[in-house]
């Protein structure tokens, strides 16, 4: 088996790394969505995910990775059905890795999100389904590399199962439905074209990757990489405490979730950010304070403090805001300009 390279061997990439991080502790979130250029670690990044993350339980032969306290697809739901008749235990679970799916550009509607055997059906009366990637990467991650390069109707059909949790098949009046919850990671390069709003506004969080530009971060960059090609063992040897100490606190972080608190006043904090910079709808309040409240608890904090807003905040928000013909500034800066003047110290009023 190749090995990837490590997590935490990533040089800089500092909002990248946090924005991956905070959907493995709370996928509630939604994606991500890495814009950049090229050979900046974007696909590194992913692909040191899927060995990063802890491994999760599964039911043993279901092929949409189910979890065994909550199996809802047509599988699990016939056997559920058989233990209740035989009084037996249900299918064993056994631990798996938390899948990441890669669907390519060129990928036929078939090929994600699974096909019927239409002639098993009319000669055999059997439905027969072959799962698609959307299957496979139920309760994971679902990546496309220059996803703003995807064809208009995957990019539609990925719209509605976002939405739903549910791919359902339909052919000559068969149907089969199951689980398709997963979090979508796109990368791309701006330049090669814009995403379609309606899937932009899918991905929770948005974040910026630019080519190292400081003398010790690219000399660094290549030296670690020239090291995992020459001894990819050895390599990953070295980085293998780092790496585990990362697994560790996102196994923390997950338990400490429901017991972090989010004050009103982060709240509002949280939504007067989101006022001054006009985001459509509440989407981006709700991103906000969940993304908040990951770091928090990835901090160790036992509630969500303004320092937690402000360090997600750019994530969260830059990819929602609208055009202004008057003002040309870029949608990092116009929503640091707003954290700057929320966080500004308040005038004292002076006394007569």
């Amino acid at each position: 088996m190749s090995l990837t390279f490590p997590f935490s061997a990533i040089v800089g990439q500092d909002d990248m790394k946090m924005a991956i991080l905070l959907t493995a502790i709370d996928p509630s979130i939604g994606g991500v969505l890495v814009f950049g250029d090229r050979g900046t670690g974007k696909s590194t990044a992913v692909r040191a995910l899927a060995a990063l993350l802890p491994k999760m339980r599964a039911v043993v032969g279901c092929p949409y990775g189910c979890d065994p306290e909550n199996a809802k697809c047509p599988d699990c739901l016939g056997n559920a059905a058989l233990v209740r008749k035989t009084e037996s235990k249900m299918k064993t679970s056994h631990l798996v890795p938390v899948p990441v799916v890669d669907l390519p550009l060129g990928a036929t509607e078939d090929r994600v999100v699974g096909a019927l055997d239409l002639e098993r059906a009319l000669s055999q009366g059997v439905k027969a389904f072959e799962p698609g990637l959307l299957a496979r990467a139920n309760r994971g991650y679902l990546y496309i590399d220059e996803v703003n390069l995807l064809e208009d109707h995957l990019v539609d059909l990925l719209i509605d199962v976002a939405a739903s949790g549910e791919n359902v098949v339909e052919r000559e009046g068969l149907s089969v439905r199951h689980p398709a919850r997963f979090v979508l990671i796109g990368s791309g390069n701006p330049e090669e074209g814009e995403l379609r709003p309606q899937l932009l506004d899918r991905f929770g969080l948005s974040v910026e990757v630019k080519t190292p530009d400081t003398l010790a971060q690219r000399v660094e960059v290549v030296k670690r990489r020239d090291a995992f090609e020459q001894g990819p063992q050895a390599f990953t040897d070295a980085w293998k405490k780092e790496d585990d100490r990362v697994r560790r606190s996102i196994v923390a972080a997950r338990k400490r979730l429901p017991d972090v608190g989010i004050p009103d006043e982060a709240r509002e904090f949280a939504a007067q950010l989101c006022m001054s910079l006009g985001t459509d709808g509440l989407r981006g309040d709700l991103t906000l304070v969940r993304a908040a409240r990951a770091e928090a608890a990835l901090q160790g904090a036992s509630k969500v403090e303004r320092k937690h807003l402000v360090r997600v905040a750019p994530s969260a928000l830059r990819h929602r805001l609208r055009r202004n013909p008057l003002d040309d500034s870029g949608s990092s800066t116009r929503v640091e300009r707003a954290l700057a003047e929320l966080t500004a110290p308040k005038p004292s009023a002076n006394k007569t």
